[in-house]
């Protein structure tokens, strides 16, 4: 639901909540999460309004004569609030590849509709895998082979726990276990036994059997299968009533994609990946079903370092663990142990080195911002009918950048923001700037030395703060070569401003 402009008028005094002071450590453990709105929270509502209205948008037919998705669930939570909860479109819209049903037939998306997670699961199984570790059954730097001996032939006998949790394992993308092997116990069998594509720990690919393998791993040393190991370690204590594997109330669910092979028809109430469909519906790296809402009290477990109402399912070091690069030499592809890193191209402006997350298949994005507290959900049914009728990550982006953008980014005095490639502000007294962009984005800052302008420094980040610049004449350029943006270029000026492509900003 759109937030009432009315509203605005009543709250322009408020100090609204800050992108550029980034909180240090978990929130408190005793945060949870309670309905309210953009104003309580001291946020903007203008750019989360404008993010609803475009995600909305995005069921209309778009370029290709597609929609993006037929219906979506967003859901934005600052300091334990939940600031904007909606939903748009249909969980259920169409009756084969491309008919639409009868507009009788036809099922509204709902705010607690319950979705196909899809590769968010892994995430779910790599709590599990780090609540073995806690008990001291598994040893993150161990082999794999340790655990599951008959993982360790045809060049995996050295492969760690660690390699599998940060997809540095070799191993391929996925195997069509589903169309090749006859069982579950073969299909199994057949991940145990593939061989390395690549030397492990010399190349980030990412791979369903990292997790898969993973998912076994938890059975061997706990004796639970996953469903019963992620029920018990994470959505029983945490109160996540509506995620699991293979859901109950099949009528919540959104429906995902028309099937022809394997012959499933529309997909509702089942996984829609087609391997963890042929392991029964239970995998470690998909499976996992549920809500916005359950989604974000996992959101809010990991900011509080682990714990939720009173219940902890993990210890601050290892929610640390989680949400430490083991990646720095893959730069682009920042992982801590089951969680994504800092990428920008589906948490935009909430992207930075302590943002955590996870995208699925399906259409799902889970976006945890450390730093500014925050969490940004949106689940899609983006493959209902079809997987080939586009991408979602534009509106994984909006999502976060709504979100992102209602935080402020706020001087003590007058700002300006750059607004294009190329331009320039050149300012008597400049104070301080705030530089969030996308890599290969920079602010130059230009110092006269008489008869031209000369680079004295380049700027590419300001770590989500404010620095000060030398208080003299200066000009600054920005350049725009990154794909993505950040949350901006802003620089902090008094006396006389002469501004071209830059523009004053409130925020």
């Amino acid at each position: 639901m759109l937030i009432p402009a009315l509203a605005v008028a009543l709250v322009t005094a408020a100090v609204p909540g800050h992108f550029d002071q980034p909180a240090d450590g978990f929130a408190p453990p005793g945060t949870t999460l309670r309905a309210s709105n953009p104003y309580w929270a001291n946020l903007d509502p203008e750019p989360i309004n404008a993010a609803l209205r475009q995600l909305h948008d995005f069921t209309k037919p778009q370029a290709n004569g597609k929609p993006l998705y037929a219906g979506a669930v967003t859901m934005y939570v600052h300091d334990g609030k939940i600031v904007a909860h909606d939903r748009t479109g249909y969980a259920v819209l169409y009756e084969d590849q491309q008919t639409q049903l009868p507009e009788e037939e036809r099922v509204p998306m709902r705010k607690d509709t319950i979705f196909d997670f899809a590769s968010i699961s892994k995430l779910f199984t790599s709590i599990a895998v780090i609540q073995q570790v806690e008990q001291g059954r598994v040893a993150i730097d161990e082999r794999v082979a340790t655990y599951l001996p008959e993982f360790g032939v045809n060049g995996k006998e050295d492969i760690t726990v660690k390699q599998l949790l940060t997809h540095t394992s070799g191993l391929e993308p996925f195997i069509p276990l589903w169309q090749r092997y006859p069982d579950v116990p073969s299909r199994i069998k057949a991940v145990m036994d593939v061989a390395p594509k690549s030397t492990p720990g010399t190349t980030y690919v990412y791979s369903d059997l990292n997790l898969i393998t993973l998912g076994e791993l938890v059975y061997r040393v706990s004796g639970k299968r996953l469903d019963q190991a992620v029920r018990d370690g994470i959505t029983k204590p945490l109160g996540m009533k509506d995620t699991g594997y293979n859901p109950k109330a099949k009528h919540r669910t959104a429906a995902t994609e028309f099937q022809a092979s394997p012959p499933r028809g529309i997909v509702r109430g089942e996984v829609h990946d087609e391997n963890a469909w042929s392991l029964g519906g239970v995998a470690g790296h998909a499976g996992v079903f549920g809500t916005a809402k359950d989604l974000a009290v996992l959101g809010q477990t990991i900011l509080n370092g682990g714990t939720y109402g009173g219940r902890r399912i993990l210890s601050e070091h290892s929610v640390g663990l989680m949400l430490t690069n083991f990646n720095q030499q893959f730069p682009d592809n920042a992982h801590g142990l089951g969680f994504e890193l800092d990428q920008r191209w589906y948490m935009g402006g909430l992207s930075g080195p302590g943002t955590a997350g996870h995208t699925g298949y399906t259409g799902t994005s889970f976006v945890i911002d450390k730093a500014s507290r925050s969490i940004a959900i949106l689940l899609t049914n983006r493959v209902h009918p079809s997987r080939d009728w586009g991408s979602v990550n534009p509106a994984r982006r909006v999502a976060a950048d709504g979100l992102a953008n209602a935080l402020a980014v706020k001087a003590n005095g007058k700002q300006w923001r750059a607004t294009a490639s190329g331009g320039t502000l050149t300012a008597d007294r400049p104070v301080e700037v705030f530089v969030d962009v996308d890599k290969g984005d920079k602010l130059t800052v230009q110092h006269w030395d008489g008869t031209a302008w000369q680079d004295v420094r380049t700027i590419t980040t300001t770590e989500r703060r404010w620095v000060a610049v030398e208080q003299k004449k200066s000009r600054f350029v920005f350049t725009k070569a990154g794909q993505y943006d950040g949350r901006g270029v802003y620089v902090h000026a008094r006396g006389s401003v002469t501004a071209d492509g830059w523009s004053v900003a409130r925020r």
